[in-house]
This record gives structure tokens, sequence and C-alpha cells, in this order.
């Protein structure tokens, strides 16, 4: 069955056919397992209760229904076919017959898990214009459920609590300061009775904290700022004093420092531990964000503390003074694993800067750290001291630097998963080269990106230049155990069972599963969209059914101009389920609008264009593609109609369109500032049309502007 809605289902109607026995759900901390990881009381095998189904991280279902010799009969059960027209992101969660996930623009719904009925749906109505501080689309990557209720996290920085029941608002609370750049796309998590929730904006010009908030009331329990800020005026919590002796004096605080928490969080319950990661500085540039050097703690660190106030216990900063938007917010994993004959409890981290890491988990000790991918900025990490080893001119300080990995990550938050029984890591790998400049003094802060790393110079991201891999590491041999290529970068998270399989998702649009030993495929299913998101897995009714929310969109497929047009796919939003026998079919996908346009030559001062140039790489291409080549999520300016250029201006200066997600730019642009763009998406359209109709291996011609 295919199910074709908007999320506009009356409450009322639907709530005489939802049943749900509420049995005071209590969020599980982790799966007993070959982990060591435990909890009380104990999760039903079939549940998938939090984000990475426990606060373990793992990602590992001991579901085996779907295995080596049944997943080849794998159908869809049902789809819905969704309203909208942005990323997806979220992992579904799944209790008592049904799956709560979230869309963009932070919207949940409730689904029956056998039917795809949806049961309720609630629309935070986030105003659109934060869209424009949303650096990687206006994505959700999940829910929280605990106590009868279902938590999220709005990209205007409300936490907001809804019965499970019927979807009502039970309470909100406001978690940040909405006259800055603060956004939350990340799921919450629940940990002894609190919500923990983060935020995002380094970008933008933020300063990064986590907060705990009551399940219950809402009430704000502790919260913990990860830089500092002024030192004249007064120090929120005592880890900060410190933090500060690794700052220049002669830091701009008005810049806001960064390390906002946006996404990984962990949970051990025998240690009394919650991991949390923090991102990259604000701005970028640590030459122009704390000028003489430092290592700017807490940044790109990996932070354990009480969960019942906040306190550090001890932290681990994988890039000291970062400098490349190497965050450590991605996926945190508990385990326990034989290490030099002896067992340890351990935490994993395959962060962006492409090191794979292993630390004791009660102590912050590094056991090991070891390159899972290409790796250029560093020769190694030293093990004595825990820091990595950098290459001369790694920091760019006096010359442009091309190195790998690329603000992209090695792995992003894409989530990777942990298999207990094969031992291994499986992590979505992409390979993406970066260019850094230092924009030094003439570093000027602007209402957009403030990377201070000559983000302005990127004018186009070319196919050849990016792929990706789904990668099997060994975290004890720190090696490959073996590793599937992807034609391109941004692929979808993993699952991993106890039926010796992993699923993964692609950049493509295919949703393949492998056998978790070998990584031979058996399986796939082809989603007509790109995927970013993770699956997951769960049993209702005795079978074993798997779930996805599939829909293309996120930073890559936003900004990725002709290495997210490689993929060949757009944006169509589903979410779709699978079972052992499922016979229900996708409906075919319409053909995208084609331009009958003809370019022509631009006639302008090259100067012009090349401003237009330099202000749209500042401004628009994060959102509508490098190199005015759209990924296949929002508009790709090339082709837009005449009538649409025609009202650039009160787009641009006049908010037109902010209803619909587009940025009011007035405190930004002029007039002038407004023309010299669409006179470079002119001259794009004209040069990448004339490109294409060159016959294959004569190069590229020169293709310029005709002077006035």
């Amino acid at each position: 069955m295919t199910t074709t809605i908007k999320l506009n289902t009356s409450l009322a109607a639907m709530a005489s056919a939802f049943t749900l026995a509420m049995l005071g759900w209590n969020m599980a901390q982790a799966q007993p397992s070959q982990t060591g990881v435990s909890h009380a009381p104990p999760m039903a095998e079939g549940e998938w209760l939090s984000y990475d189904r426990t606060l373990a991280g793992q990602r590992y279902s001991p579901l085996a229904d779907l295995n080596p010799d049944t997943v080849g009969k794998l159908g869809l059960a049902w789809s819905i076919d969704l309203d909208n027209n942005r990323g997806l992101e979220a992992t579904p969660l799944y209790s008592e017959g049904v799956l709560y996930t979230s869309l963009s623009w932070s919207r949940v719904m409730a689904v029956d898990a056998a039917s795809g009925d949806i049961l309720w749906s609630f629309d935070p109505k986030v105003d659109k214009a934060k869209g424009r501080h949303a650096c990687c689309d206006a994505v959700n990557r999940g829910v929280a459920l605990h106590g009868g209720k279902v938590y999220v996290g709005t990209l205007d920085g409300r936490l907001i609590a809804l019965d499970a029941k019927t979807g009502n608002e039970v309470w909100t609370q406001q978690t940040t300061d909405n006259s800055q750049p603060y956004t939350i796309t990340a799921a919450p998590r629940v940990v002894k009775g609190m919500i923990m929730i983060g935020n995002g904006g380094a970008e933008f010009g933020v300063r990064g904290y986590f907060s705990a908030y009551d399940a219950e009331t809402g009430e704000m329990r502790w919260r913990f700022y990860t830089v500092p800020a002024d030192p004249s005026k007064p120090v929120e919590h005592p880890e900060l004093v410190e933090a500060a002796k690794t700052w220049s004096t002669d830091t701009d605080w008005s810049l806001g420092g960064g390390g906002t928490a946006w996404d990984s969080m962990a949970y051990d319950p025998e240690l009394d531990l919650l991991y949390v990661g923090t991102g990259n500085g604000s701005p970028w540039n640590r030459e122009i964000r704390s000028p003489g050097g430092g290592d700017n703690l807490f940044l790109s660190s990996i932070l354990a503390v009480r969960p019942e106030t906040g306190k550090l216990v001890w932290h681990y900063q994988v890039n000291p003074g970062d400098t490349w938007d190497f965050t450590a917010t991605q996926q945190i994993t508990l385990a326990n694993l034989e290490i030099d004959g002896k067992q340890r409890q351990v935490l994993m981290q395959a962060p962006k800067n492409g090191f794979f890491y292993v630390l004791d988990r009660a102590t912050g000790e590094l056991l090991s750290a070891e390159k899972f991918g290409k790796v250029t900025w560093a020769e190694r990490i030293d093990l004595a001291t825990g820091r990595p080893v950098e290459v001369p001119g790694a920091r760019y300080e006096k010359e442009m630097v091309v190195m790998w990995p690329s603000p992209f990550g090695a792995h992003n938050w894409h989530p990777m998963s942990f298999n207990p029984d094969t031992g291994l890591v499986y992590i979505p790998y992409q390979e993406v080269p970066g260019t850094y400049s230092n924009e030094g003094k003439g570093f000027v802060k602007r209402e957009a990106f403030n990377t201070g790393a000559g983000s302005s110079e990127i004018l186009e991201l070319p196919r050849e230049y990016t792929s990706g891999a789904l990668v099997a590491w060994d975290p004890v041999k720190q090696a490959a155990a073996w590793r599937v290529e992807h034609d391109n970068h941004w692929n979808g998270g993993t699952l991993t069972t106890a039926g010796n399989l992993v699923f993964q998702g692609t950049a493509a649009g295919k949703l393949v599963a492998y056998t978790a030993d070998k990584g031979q495929p058996l399986w796939d299913f082809d989603a007509q969209t790109g995927i970013i998101a993770a699956p997951m897995t769960f049993r209702h009714d005795g079978e074993q059914y798997l779930a996805l929310m599939a829909g293309w969109g996120g930073a890559a497929a936003l900004f990725g101009g002709d290495a997210a047009v490689a993929t060949g796919v757009r944006n169509v939003s589903r979410m779709l389920v699978f079972k052992v026998g499922g016979g229900a079919t996708l409906p075919k996908l319409s053909e995208p609008p084609v331009t009958a346009r003809v370019p022509t030559p631009v006639v302008a001062a090259k100067a012009d264009i090349k401003q237009g140039e330099l202000l749209y790489a500042q401004y628009c291409a994060v959102c509508h593609g490098t190199g005015v080549v759209g990924g296949g999520v929002l508009p790709d300016l090339r082709h837009s109609s005449d009538a649409i250029r025609a009202a650039y201006p009160a787009i641009l200066l006049e908010g037109m369109l902010e209803s619909q997600g587009m940025p009011n730019f007035a405190a930004s642009f002029s007039a002038d500032d407004v023309e010299k763009i669409r006179l470079y998406i002119l001259h794009r359209e004209y040069e990448t049309y004339m490109q294409a109709m060159q016959p294959k291996g004569e190069g590229d011609a020169a293709i310029t502007a005709v002077e006035e």
C-alpha cells in the first residue's frame, strides 16, 4: 500500500483509531549484550525507543528474523508520500504498535506500524525565516519518548513535549535566545527523567551549550556552556575558568566562540556518565577567533558529565585549536572490547577529521586512534599526548591548502553502527577534499557563514573529486575488515542486526542489505530519492519490519553543486516500511520540469559578474549550490523563470518568499548587489549550457561575459 497524504490530519477524527496502551515508557539506556553495557529495566527486543535505539549509541538490534536466508524476500509493506520538500534525517522510534518520527521544519507524526495510517501530526509552525540560520537544511533528526510523551527540538530553539496519544502540546520551553542565530536539528535524549538537548549555529556566530530539562515539567535543571565568554561578565560554572586559559587574551568574544553540541550524546548508567560531543569554533579559523593560538577548550571535544548536575568529570579534545570545522559531534558509541588481553569499557568515535578514536569511557584515556580514510592534514595521533601530529602548513596561515578531509568530514552526522557479534563498526565514509585560506585581518563578520577560512573561494565541487564508501572497521585492530565503494558522497547512516546484516541507503537512492561479517550485498530497493537517514528495525505482531525516512537533502545536497547532481536524484520525501513478503509498490515519479529557454551571453562588466560571483558564494551557495548548480532539493537558479528573476529585488530585499524559507537579505545586500548576483546567475546559466553543448572530449571552452 502506498499512501499520499498532507500532514493536516484531524486529531479528533483519528483519536478513536488510536488505542496506544500507556504503560509509563521509560527510556532504555542500553541493550544488555556482549557489550557489557546494561540498563534497568530492559527494553523489549522488538522496540526502538531512542535515536540510536539505546543510549549506548550502537544502532544494533537483537532481532534476527531478517537474516541472509530471509532478507531477499523483503518487500515494501507500505509507504507514505509526504508534503516535505527538504531533507529527511530522522530515525523513527517504535513502541506499542506506533512509529514516531519527525520531518523538516521540526514537524512530528505518529503512524500505525501495521497499516501506515497517520494517527496524528504536529506542526510547531516554525517561522520559515529561521531557515537562514540552519547551516545544513531545515532538517530534524528525530524525537524522544518518555512517560507517555514525545519530545522534539525545533529549528527555532524550542523543546516541546507532546502527548503521545493525541499529539497535543503538553509543555514548551524556549531553550535559545531567538535574537541570535541558534537552531536545533538534533534528536533529544532522555536520561534519568531529564531531556538533554544542545543546539547549532556556530557558523553564524553563537556560543555553544547543552542543557537538561525536567521531562515532566519542562523546568531547566542545568546548563553547560562549552566555551568561555567575555571575561568581564560572570562565569557560569567553574569548568570555564580553566577553559578560558586556553583562549587568547585577544579573543573577540562578540564572534560567539562556537562549540555547539548539535548532535551526539550517549550515556553509561553504570558509570553514570553522559557523553556529549562538541563542534567547531566560531569562526572556524583560529587565527581570527583566538589570535596567537591556544587549544580553545571545549571546542571539538568529547565531554563526560554527571547527568544530574552537569558537572564535568573528564574531557578529551579531538582537535586542539580546531581551525578546519573538524567537529566531534559525530556519533559516540559505547561498548566493551578486549584490548591487549584486557576487557575495557570504551567509547568510540569516527569524527570529521578522519581518525577513529577509542577511549576509556571511565577516564577519557586515549587507547588508540588510526586513520579510517584519506587524511592529509595530520600524520598521526600521538598516543602519549593524545594530540594530532599536524603536517606543516595544515593551518593555512600563509598559503591556501587543499587537503583531506574537508568540512564535509570523512564521517559526518550520518549514524554509524556497531555489531557486538562481528565486533565491527559500520561507518558511512566519504572522501571530499577541502580548500582553506586565511582571511586574516581582512575578515568581516556577515549575516551568513563566518568561517574566516576562505569559504567564499569555493566556486565549484566537481563530481570526480568526491566519493563514498561503507567501511566495516575493526576497532581493536584499528583496520578495515571490508569496504564497499560508492560513486557518491553523502550516503545514509547504517543499521546492524543480530541477523548478520548491515543496512545502508545511498545518495543515489538505493537501500541495500549486506552481510555484516563479509559485506556481501544481498538485497536492494530503489527509493527513487537520495537516502541520508539511517534505517531502523522493530517487531510488530510477531514480524520483523524495517523502516526508513527517505528524502534527499542536507548540507551536501544543498551546497554540493555538480557533485550532488552526479547522484541523479531529487527530493521525494517518503516513509518506507518493509517486511518479508511485502508487496506494495511506489508510484511512478513525475518528470522534472525542463526549461526550454536558450540562454544568451551576458552583456555586463566582468568586474560586476565577478563581484556577483563572490556575493553568491558568500550568501547563496549554501542553499542553491556552489557554482549555481542545484543539488536536487531547492530551486536551481539557472532555470528560474523570467518572472522570478524580475522579482529578485522583492525576494532578496523585501522578503517576498520568506514564508517559504527564502531569507530576506535587506540587511546584507544593496539593490546594486542584487543586480550583480542576477548577472552572475545569468552568466552561469549560459556557461553551463554551452559546456553541455560541447562534444565530449573537447574540454572546457573559455566562456566569458560580453563586456559592456
